[in-house]
């Protein structure tokens, strides 16, 4: 069977649509979330056992998961042959790009349920694997032993995990004895086996680890991966290219006028996560001892205020903390009270926030941060207390200088960091960066530790498309800009009850100049449950309408700073996901580029009016 299953691969190969290789992200509205990769592989199957190969018939199948940190039709399929070659459950089956984060995901999940592990391994273990570190900072507890192969894992009380770096992907060796099989391959990634029905219980968490702090394996890799399964003749990517990093490095730094040099990863939670670590770690040492509080908005993005609290339940010296930011709070004086608490702590304030926020897209009044960052506060027992770092991701404008030495923040040790997904590589990549300013600039290399430690680094491509696409960033972030403003002034004037959500003219002088809007749109009803529900209603029909009219630009998705079309979505339901259900924005988000149709979307949206008002 598994060699029937082999054989049908090498011969879709040669179909598969170019998305598969090419997109980051997914039309939403054909999207299952709670089915995920199952809905893709049931039909997948079926496409088997009709032996169908066509390349019409591949791009119909339904979403593979939402996102390519999370997985991706291709690492979906990679999954399902190594499992049939194993005798396994396709979902017991995980690809990682990175070859520590699935033992991280192993360990995290025994700290929490108390459970011992043991990790065996033959050749050697990930370079930048620094167990003395893992276990401080991160808290894990695990015994290491080399072996030459598996049948040298023994019966212990706990999980056994045996890893092998040999760059034998699919020549795994199962036994009983071993719960997790981790077989890595220097350029393509890892891939994680549970083994057998105990280990079922572990499959989501692997995978949340995947979504939260990590990727799965690129599409260019897998579909490497795949090849090389199937013993086709094609070269093996080599490590990275000097001159694209440099060149990447160099655009960041010109982009955000910052002097040190910035660290780039496989995704911005992968960034975002190295940020959080190596903050831990320099807490741990300038002030060993002390409450670790991370401070993040209740409602911002998802992935942000998920991991942030997943990396609380590992730690009981870390504690988030909520900073209400949108609507009727106020970042300032949610920044100086939330300040004013954790000094009478005496803790070390770690705070993460979007400006512009998301999806409110308000900016703060920046002296009045910075003044409410550098006020001088003293601890319940007089002493000075811990100035704050702050963590800001600039997604939505990444062409602000938040970081030159002569900005406001100046003063204020401040890490900058993007999504790569977004404007630098125009969708083409999921890669993230970030980079600090002169004050915080000795933090850069705890963040790159535990960047390295976790083999989040950008792969290969990730560096070479960023190097593509970089130099036309800023053209492309004001034109997309144009194109927004003048949107958002039609929806004014063809519906003025509507709630617009954007920056305003005097804001948009100041350089922040974002190519995402929300939309409330007016409502009806007795009570505010009816409102609230026609309020939903008209959101999702003035998608469907969008999507329908104009398929080639307008998409059911998450993203924004694409090189071409339209993206609507509602965040309650994909970027705040995880977010508590009464921080929750039901609102439309758009995000136009500026290479679109502008007139067509400004036709269907009176269309939809008229329709509706």
């Amino acid at each position: 069977m598994a060699t029937k299953k082999i054989q049908y691969v090498k011969r879709i190969l040669e179909y598969i649509p170019s998305d598969w290789l090419h997109l980051t992200t997914h039309r939403l509205d054909i999207y299952n979330e709670a089915l995920a990769k199952t809905e893709f592989l049931n039909a997948f199957k079926k496409l088997y056992l009709q032996n169908t190969t066509s390349t019409q018939a591949l791009k119909n199948l339904p979403t593979a998961f939402d996102y390519i940190r999370l997985g991706h039709p291709l690492s979906c399929i990679l999954e399902w042959v190594v499992a049939a070659i194993n005798n396994q459950k396709p979902e017991n089956v995980i690809s990682f790009s990175s070859a520590t984060m699935p033992i991280l995901a192993v360990l995290r999940k025994n700290l929490l349920d108390k459970r011992k592990t043991k990790i065996y391994y033959s050749g050697t273990l990930p370079a930048a694997f620094n167990a003395n570190t893992i276990r401080k900072v991160y808290g894990y507890n695990f015994e290491i032993k080399q072996v030459n192969s598996p049948e040298e894992v023994s019966t212990f009380d706990g999980s056994t995990v045996f890893f092998t770096s040999q760059e034998a992907l699919f020549n795994t060796k199962l036994n009983t004895q071993i719960d997790f099989y981790i077989s890595a391959h220097a350029q393509l990634g890892s891939i994680i086996i549970a083994n057998g029905t105990k280990n079922e219980q572990y499959v989501s968490e692997i995978q949340h680890v995947r979504r939260r702090e990590s990727i799965a394996m690129t599409p260019a890799n897998t579909f490497t991966a795949l090849n090389l399964l199937v013993a086709n003749n094609i070269e093996t990517p080599k490590g990275i290219e000097t001159k694209h990093k440099t060149a990447v490095q160099e655009q960041i730094q010109q982009i955000t006028g910052a002097t040190v040099k910035p660290v780039v990863a496989s995704s911005g939670l992968s960034i975002q996560y190295a940020i959080v670590m190596g903050l831990i770690t320099y807490a741990q040492a300038q002030h060993p001892g002390k409450a670790i509080k991370i401070v993040v908005p209740p409602n911002c993005y998802g992935g942000t205020n998920d991991q942030a609290r997943r990396v609380a339940a590992c730690n009981t010296n870390v504690e988030v903390l909520d900073l209400p930011v949108d609507g009727a709070n106020n970042m300032v004086q949610s920044t100086d009270k939330v300040l004013n608490q954790i000094a009478e702590m005496d803790a070390i304030p770690f705070i993460i926030t979007e400006i512009p926020t998301n999806p409110r897209v308000e900016v703060p009044n920046l002296t009045d941060l910075k003044n409410a960052l550098n006020k001088k506060r003293t601890t319940k027992n007089g002493n000075t207390a811990i100035a704050p770092v702050f963590i800001l991701d600039q997604t939505f404008c990444p062409n602000v200088y938040f970081l030159k030495d002569e900005n406001i923040l100046a003063s204020v040790k401040t890490i900058s960091y993007v999504s790569g997904s977004k404007f630098p590589s125009g969708g083409k990549c999921t890669a993230g960066y970030c980079t600090a300013n002169r004050k915080a600039a000795d933090l850069i290399a705890y963040i790159d530790e535990h960047l390295l430690l976790c083999d989040n680094e950008a792969t290969r491509l990730q560096y070479e498309l960023l190097a593509q696409q970089m130099p036309s960033m800023l053209q492309r972030i004001e034109n997309a800009y144009i194109n927004t403003r003048e949107f958002v002034q039609f929806i004014h004037n063809t519906l003025p009850e509507a709630k617009i959500n954007f920056v305003t003219d005097e804001i948009a002088e100041q350089g922040f100049k974002p190519s995402v809007f929300s939309l409330d749109l007016p409502t009806k009803g007795a009570t505010e449950e009816e409102r609230e529900t026609h309020k939903r209603n008209l959101n999702q029909l003035l998608i469907t309408s969008m999507i329908t009219e104009i398929p080639n630009e307008s998409k059911y998705c998450v993203s924004y700073g694409q090189l071409k079309g339209c993206y609507w979505t509602i965040p309650a339901t994909s970027t705040q996901g995880t977010t508590k259900e009464a921080d929750k924005d039901y609102i439309a988000r758009v995000a136009l580029s500026g290479n679109m149709d502008l007139e067509r979307h400004k036709a269907v949206f009176s269309a939809f009016v008229k329709a509706n008002f």
